[in-house]
């Protein structure tokens, strides 16, 4: 594989000294060209841009060897202003099923991130929920996915997410389709309000777990808002900031509880964590669910890290820092969050701001009339 890499770079390379603009890369295990072409028809573009053009020669010697004769070929045609989409715009994955594709392009995904947890999370939950609904034995097509996707419900995150990874994949396949006017208009906006316990009951609830290791996980969630996976990727050495390290999700980041009342009162930064053990962040945020339902507790873990969330603006804690403790962007915690803040929450919020000294005060009718002069 190294040698067939050296005979791709020297390809490479002679294109480059030929100034023939266009490039060869490796896509799983099928070669593409890579150059400015024209937009192709159909996709509502009106100037020429980077594209891959799918050309369906292996990973090989002969397969590189014939990539850059074509690219020559096409190389010629782009500088003459002569090349044509049409002989291009077949369905050439119609020669291989769904399931080979799925393989191939999952060998791909590979070859640009490593594989870790957070990767194989991501494959697993946000590519193989969707490519498992496809038939693996039928020939993919841009039927077959377009139907895929008018089989979810409009306007929701699961159509989005479908139409971004079908997009991908027929891409990927050299499928010449554009999705995008199926993927409607969700927003987290649009998203029923969980009902959140109160703190009362959080609290309540902390004092009935009977296994001390699973109280301080149940207490680490609420006062620190984690993810249920997060429990097991966390140093505690800098207290009362709490440091989620950098194999999760989102990264490294720094995490502070509130109220830090429950960190002293529930002995939060000493104890052991329940010994859970799984392949991926799935499976361990799974281990925390069941055993919320093996304690009979009436809501979820992700309900306690919403509840914290709606709790750091009742404290004033300023929307970028709450989201970069979250570990996610301003957006979604501004368009999720604050959508989520109940009629008495908005009133909570009001009273408290009130309470304050230096709160500003309306004028008297002296200094309106004063101002009319």
């Amino acid at each position: 594989m190294a040698n067939l890499g050296g005979r791709l770079a020297q390809a490479n390379g002679r294109l480059k000294s030929d100034h023939v603009g266009v490039a060869i890369e490796a896509k799983g295990n099928k070669l593409v060209l890579r150059a400015t072409f024209p937009p192709k028809p159909g996709t509502g573009k009106d100037s020429s841009h980077q594209q891959r053009l799918y050309i369906g020669y292996s990973v090989n010697p002969a397969g590189v060897k014939l990539a850059e004769k074509e690219a020559r070929k096409i190389g010629g045609l782009l500088q003459s202003g002569d090349f044509d989409w049409k002989p291009y715009l077949k369905e050439k994955a119609a020669s291989s099923s769904v399931a080979e594709w799925v393989e191939q392009f999952e060998a791909d995904y590979f070859t640009r991130r490593e594989r870790n947890p957070q990767s194989l999370t991501t494959w697993k939950d946000d590519y193989m929920k969707v490519f498992q609904r496809l038939p693996g034995d039928e020939a993919l097509t841009t039927t077959l996915l377009k139907e895929a996707i008018a089989n979810t419900e409009p306007d929701t995150r699961t159509r989005k997410r479908y139409v971004d990874v079908l997009s991908r994949l027929a891409e990927f396949a050299g499928l010449q389709v554009d999705f995008s006017n199926l993927r409607g208009n969700y927003s987290p906006k649009k998203v029923q309000p969980r009902d959140l316990p109160t703190d009362e009951t959080i609290a309540q609830w902390w004092e009935q777990i009977s296994n001390p290791a699973w109280q301080r996980a149940y207490g680490l969630i609420a006062a620190y808002g984690l993810r249920p996976h997060e429990l097991f990727k966390c140093t505690f050495e800098a207290l009362p900031e709490l440091r989620v390290l950098d194999e999760t999700k989102t990264g490294y980041r720094p995490v502070y509880p509130f109220y830090p009342e429950w960190l002293e009162r529930w002995h939060l930064a000493t104890g052991e964590l329940p010994q859970c053990t799984g392949r991926n962040n799935t499976d361990l945020g799974n281990r925390v669910t069941h055993a919320f339902s093996r304690y009979d507790i009436p809501f979820c873990p992700y309900d306690l890290r919403h509840a914290w969330a709606v709790r750091t603006i009742h404290f004033g804690l300023p929307d970028t820092l709450a989201a970069k403790q979250m570990g996610h962007s301003v957006q979604v915690h501004t368009e999720l969050y604050h959508a989520w803040l109940s009629a008495n929450e908005h009133r909570r919020c009001w009273d408290a701001l009130l309470s304050r000294n230096d709160r500003p005060t309306a004028p008297t009718h002296h200094q309106e009339t004063a101002r009319t002069d």
